[in-house]
């Protein structure tokens, strides 16, 4: 088989619409990754602390419009014994000014969601590798113009996606291309956990009670909960389509060719701020028009559908819920089995840990120990190696800019769907064709 290193020295660029980076401005030794980050909450900071412990990344400057963030973020530049980055924090359009240094290779921006379009637009233009936190866009429009300007600056666009690197699916995913599973036949996955407490906080006790969000609230709670007052349908479905998306070949083989959503009513939020506020605090009569469960189903052009399911604003465990179903054997994740035809007893689950350690993926194989410790179970340090090892080596990010577009779609798709009573929505070719003869390039190897 061939390496993902084989495959890049002819094609790397040219899955972007480029067959060359004209704007990349890196430093003489090409060894060292020069890093700017847009945006300092509890995210941007995880990840400025895997940055700042590696010999191969220089962080040169920083922004949020919260002195309180950039002072937690220099607290971790100088336990990481690192020189103090330039500060921005004039303002929310200071992100301009950071993308105006030449001394800058890649930026990562981790911001509210609205702001994500307008940064990743002007960080490419400016010439910068872009790492967008999950989503990119918000609308269909949005999602074209990303889309359009990376193949028009031939500047790559990574979505920090961590979940496709998480341990078990990436052993999964080895299975599936060892045709263990068979031929796919249906997959689920989703994002099903308890966000009320991210939601929800009184600003000075973050994540540990309180009823307040927006402005009197902390970190993601000032902008997050807004949504679900707004909007209604699958906001967050990355986490669950990703993995799913790669192993059924999206973009590379195969696609997306119609979705449809369902809502349920909406209690959660209510209930929440009732038990812990009261039910005379003022957000109690706020109406939030996010359905508690909001299900989506997906069909590809290869006929396997997909399943995704979001679930935040209820008391449950934390469950991503996958499951991946071929014509040989079914994993889930929720029940940690798995049933192979022709392998243990007939009709009965098998634990799946042995088969897992079996395939488990040269990429954990090769940096397991390197991400021990790193958040999300070491997925942060996979997806932020991959997004510098790109950039390092001016080479397409694994996880590219038709993937950011296409899992990011889901939300308005899934919004206008709900909107129309469960109507099927036509899902837009983002790649205009190219999916039918792009190879899956996505961890074909241990190189990242």
């Amino acid at each position: 088989m061939s390496t993902r290193r084989d495959f890049i020295k002819t094609t790397a660029t040219a899955t972007i619409g480029a067959t060359t980076l004209p704007h990349v401005t890196f430093a003489e030794s090409e060894s060292v990754v020069r890093l700017g980050l847009i945006g300092l909450g509890l995210r941007g900071q995880s990840h400025l602390d895997l940055a700042l412990a590696r010999k191969d990344v220089e962080v040169v400057a920083l922004c949020d419009v919260q002195q309180r963030m950039i002072d937690m973020s220099l607290g971790l530049v100088a336990t990481a014994g690192k020189r103090k980055p330039q500060i921005y924090l004039n303002g929310p359009q200071g992100y301009q000014k950071l993308l105006e240094r030449k001394d800058i290779d890649a930026v990562i921006i981790s911001t509210p969601w609205e702001w994500h379009t307008a940064m990743c637009i002007d960080a490419m233009n400016a010439g910068k590798y872009v790492g967008c936190e999950v989503i990119v866009g918000m609308t269909i429009d949005e999602c074209w113009t990303i889309l359009e300007t990376s193949e028009k600056t031939g500047m790559p666009l990574m979505m920090l996606e961590n979940v496709c690197y998480r341990r078990d699916v990436m052993a999964v995913m080895n299975m599936v291309r060892q045709n263990i599973f068979g031929e796919l036949i249906h997959m689920q996955g989703g994002y099903q956990h308890d966000l009320r407490e991210v939601k929800f906080n009184d600003g000075i006790q973050p994540y540990g009670g309180g009823a307040e969000f927006g402005t009197k609230g902390f970190s993601e709670a000032q902008w997050r909960t807004q949504h679900s007052v707004d909007r209604n349908g699958d906001l967050y479905p990355t986490h669950g389509i990703g993995p799913i998306a790669m192993m059924a070949n999206i973009n590379r083989g195969n696609r997306f060719t119609q979705l449809v959503s369902y809502a349920t009513k909406a209690r959660g939020l209510h209930n929440h701020i009732v038990k812990v506020g009261g039910a005379n605090h003022p957000n109690a009569k706020v109406n939030f028009k996010l359905g508690d469960v909001v299900t989506t189903m997906l069909r590809t052009a290869n006929e396997e559908t997909i399943l995704l399911q979001h679930d935040t604003n209820l008391p449950r465990p934390y469950s991503l819920g996958f499951r991946v179903q071929g014509t040989n054997s079914i994993w889930m994740d929720i029940n940690k089995s798995i049933y192979i035809e022709g392998t243990g007893k007939p009709h009965q689950w098998d634990e799946a840990k042995s088969w897992l350690e079996k395939y488990d993926h040269p990429l954990w194989k090769k940096y397991g120990n390197d991400a021990a410790g790193a958040g999300h179970g070491g997925m942060d340090w996979f997806v932020l190696n991959a997004f510098i090892e790109s950039a390092k080596r001016k080479m397409n990010t694994p996880q590219d800019v038709y993937d950011a577009v296409t899992w990011s779609a889901i939300t308005p798709l899934s919004e206008e769907s709900v909107r129309k009573g469960g109507v099927s929505i036509d899902f837009p070719d983002f790649t205009k064709g190219k999916w039918k003869n792009r190879p899956n390039m996505f961890a074909v190897d241990d190189s990242y």
